[in-house]
């Protein structure tokens, strides 16, 4: 059975493994592994995300099949104090991806900025990244491109997305 369930501060471990795991797939041909740790570093610290749930709001869910977690995903709501849910993570194991599960991980976001009132859920994604595709079959529009510097001379080159509510 697949489920989705809220993440809390004892679920850090296994967030930090799922992202552990799936990056260097997603971004391996994309990211030197120099700016792939230094991005897993200061993206998956226990520091950040204690901070990101505890203090930013954002909220992470996790979905699960058959109480084993196999992916998560995390959003905010009035993101930049306007009227908008942002979509900041959604990483699924890579043998999970393909079955749906991102979908539902969407879905959940989605009702969630309903139940918010939202008007448009938002997100970034690396102009190179697969995942682009999947956003544009769940009804994501690119509207700008952005480079956002994150230090150590890096670099992310991202399409900034919309999804209308």
């Amino acid at each position: 059975m697949i489920t989705i369930s809220q993440a809390t501060v004892k679920d850090i471990p296994l967030i930090q493994e799922i992202a552990h795991k799936t990056w260097p797939i997603t971004y391996g041909e994309i990211l030197s592994k120099a700016q792939l740790d230094y991005m897993l570093e200061k993206m998956y610290s226990d520091a950040t995300l204690i901070n990101n749930l505890t203090n930013k709001g954002h909220h992470f869910i996790l979905v699960n099949e058959n109480n084993i977690s196999l992916g998560f995903a995390s959003y905010e709501h009035n993101y930049s104090d306007k009227n908008a849910t942002r979509l900041h993570k959604l990483y699924l194991l890579p043998e999970s991806q393909g079955k749906g599960m991102g979908k539902l991980l969407i879905d959940s976001v989605v009702a969630f900025a309903k139940e918010n009132q939202s008007e448009v859920i938002s997100l970034n994604v690396n102009k190179f990244n697969k995942t682009y595709t999947f956003y544009k079959k769940m009804g994501f529009e690119v509207v700008a491109e952005e480079d956002l510097e994150i230090g150590n001379g890096y670099l992310m080159e991202d399409y900034k997305m919309e999804l209308k509510l």
